[in-house]
């Protein structure tokens, strides 16, 4: 297996990042929390990644990075730095997972904002996918933040419903139309609203 980390997120910039957030704490606030949650994500994968040195790790941007901070980020951490490419969610995480799969990798994509993620998750992720096409980390909010591939499952992130709680629940029964063989992780949880940021600052 040559398994890859990809981490998904938003170049930081005020406005555009944890928006749900922003409306009860403020833009300002709401930038620091998500900068300090895109970092802690890094540390995480770097750590798994010191775990298991055959793992490579990629931090996959949207947005303009003009003033080098995801590049700064990722070099600090040994990432490789790369861009996201498509129109939607969907087809932004379908074709950052097929490249790897098409440079004979096993990937595993997360997002940046999911504080609850350990190294250990990581690693059940790609002990699932020695045997299963497709493994997922549902979230608690009815998403999920993290999900793997050992080979392309048609479809899968086409029309689903982002950002909405029926998420992950689309998703099984898309996974079951396609005849895939996968696995459910333990259920993570991130940070959109202040409930959450609440519990993940109170540690």
């Amino acid at each position: 297996m040559n398994p890859r980390v990809i981490v998904f997120a938003r170049v930081p910039c005020a406005g555009e990042v944890k928006t749900r957030l922003a409306r009860t704490v403020g833009e300002a606030a709401a930038l620091a929390h998500y900068r300090t949650m895109l970092r802690d994500t890094l540390a995480v994968v770097r750590a798994a990644q010191v775990q298991s040195p055959g793992l490579e790790v990629e931090l996959c941007i949207l947005g303009d990075d003009r003033e080098g901070e995801c590049a700064r980020l990722a070099a600090m951490h040994g990432f490789t730095l790369t861009t996201q490419v498509g129109a939607s969610l969907g087809e932004r995480i379908d074709t950052a997972l097929a490249r790897a799969l098409d440079e004979g990798r096993v990937p595993v994509l997360v997002g940046s904002d999911v504080v609850s993620l350990s190294a250990s998750d990581l690693h059940d992720a790609f002990e699932a996918l020695r045997e299963r096409d497709a493994v997922f980390g549902p979230t608690e909010d009815g998403g999920y933040a993290l999900v793997g591939l050992s080979r392309r499952v048609a479809h899968l992130f086409e029309d689903m419903p982002w950002g909405c709680d029926t998420l992950m629940a689309a998703t099984r029964r898309r996974l079951q139309e396609s005849g895939a063989r996968w696995s459910q992780l333990r259920t993570l949880w991130d940070v959109d609203e202040e409930p959450n940021l609440r519990r993940w600052l109170a540690g």
